[in-house]
């Protein structure tokens, strides 16, 4: 991450489970949670683009009893879950086309991933992955994406209970905040764009912008010179996959640190912990947050890097941005060879338990699926977002 000026404006931006990209993201992620809820070791890369009134997998799966996975009946039930139930609106989870393109895993990448033991697994792919965490929040996440995905959050919410019952699927909220000597002082601007029924814009923004006060009050953020604009082009109407084309993996920023932090590239719904650009990225976030929390910095980002089918990482990176309460060189030798976290692909998958989403031995209620709505990091639930190596960290800073 680039060197901030001490007192800045930055954004982040959430996107809903509506969106035509979240859409695929969630297909894709329980096609994933279904096949490893039969077999712990599948290897799953499933794809998913939708547009109007089609729906479409394509990609690489290979596991044990995979004809049982019926990825058609999963795709129309996540459709109709998020709340794509109008066939009228030109995308409802009853009259979509779908298509499957799934195919077996190439065995060229299969044999430098499988290996004998977990500490042998080589790396699914090469390439580069960061994990982040700063104290500015009790999420260990910034605030500017903390609080645009609990806007969302809280929105949906009222759209499916029917509060507001004009509300549709597809929307996006934007968040600016002021920061002075790095620390959130004030929410200059606020962004919702919603998709509704065709209702009165008047109705629409002052619904909307009561609600966006009374949520974000309580950050203590607000000011009078707060702005808000709402559905600021004046209708939105026609949205999700009517209104756009999504595809997989492409909220990459939405979901992970709201471009606060660097990122890797690498995409993270509908690949299996093998994969690295998801398990290596949940690892690095997982002792990011850890080390922060122990107090040995206010902010902490790791690099880790890995070259397909090589089990030892290439090179691990930590930087706290001038924040450490210790040497730098300290903490990166408490992480890299601490004995604490152990960036090896089979080892780090085994330590989060991250081929067991719910149903198959983990905590009740954790599935991929689950993760990939208003952000993968800073929600609870998930083994990555766990506190449990603090103590660990603090001993060996000693």
């Amino acid at each position: 991450m680039s060197k901030l000026i001490s007192r800045h404006i930055f954004t982040s931006e959430s996107v809903s489970e509506g969106h035509p990209d979240k859409v695929c993201d969630q297909i894709s992620d329980a096609i994933l949670d279904a096949y490893l809820r039969l077999d712990d070791q599948a290897h799953v890369a499933c794809e998913t683009a939708v547009g109007p009134n089609l729906v479409t997998n394509i990609g690489e799966i290979t596991a044990r009893r995979c004809d049982s996975v019926d990825t058609a009946k999963i795709a129309r039930e996540v459709v109709r879950d998020i709340g794509y139930d109008a066939a009228e609106e030109g995308f409802s989870f009853d009259t979509f086309n779908y298509v499957s393109a799934l195919h077996g895993q190439s065995p060229d990448i299969n044999q430098g991933v499988s290996r004998e033991t977990l500490e042998q697994q080589g790396a699914g792919d090469q390439g580069m992955m960061f994990g982040y965490a700063t104290n500015e929040t009790t999420a260990f996440m910034p605030a500017t994406c903390v609080y645009a995905h609990g806007l969302l959050r809280l929105l949906a919410k009222l759209r499916k209970n029917g509060e507001i019952a004009y509300l549709r699927p597809d929307s996006k909220a934007q968040l600016s905040v002021l920061y002075d000597g790095g620390r959130p002082t004030a929410i200059t601007t606020v962004v919702i764009s919603h998709q509704t029924r065709d209702v009165p814009i008047e109705q629409i923004r002052k619904d909307l912008e009561e609600i966006a006060r009374g949520y974000l009050g309580e950050t203590g953020l607000l000011t009078n010179e707060t702005r808000f604009f709402i559905n600021p082009t004046g209708k939105f109407v026609i949205g999700g996959p009517c209104g756009d084309a999504g595809v997989t993996g492409r909220k990459i920023i939405v979901d992970t640190y709201g471009g606060i932090g660097s990122h890797g590239g690498g995409a993270f719904s509908g690949k299996d912990p093998s994969k690295v650009d998801r398990s290596a990225a949940y690892y690095a976030r997982y002792a990011a947050k850890n080390l922060v929390a122990a107090g040995l910095a206010d902010k902490c980002e790791i690099q880790v890097a890995y070259a397909i089918g090589v089990a030892e990482p290439m090179s691990i990176n930590v930087s706290t941005f001038g924040t450490a309460k210790i040497p730098e060189e300290k903490i990166a030798e408490i992480l890299m060879h601490g004995g604490i976290f152990d960036f090896r692909p089979g080892m780090l998958v085994k330590d989060l338990d991250l081929t067991h989403p719910a149903g198959y031995g983990a905590p009740e209620g954790w599935t991929y699926r689950k993760s990939c709505n208003y952000g993968h990091f800073g929600r609870e639930g998930f083994p990555w977002e766990e506190l449990d190596k603090v103590e660990a960290i603090r001993e060996a800073a000693r």
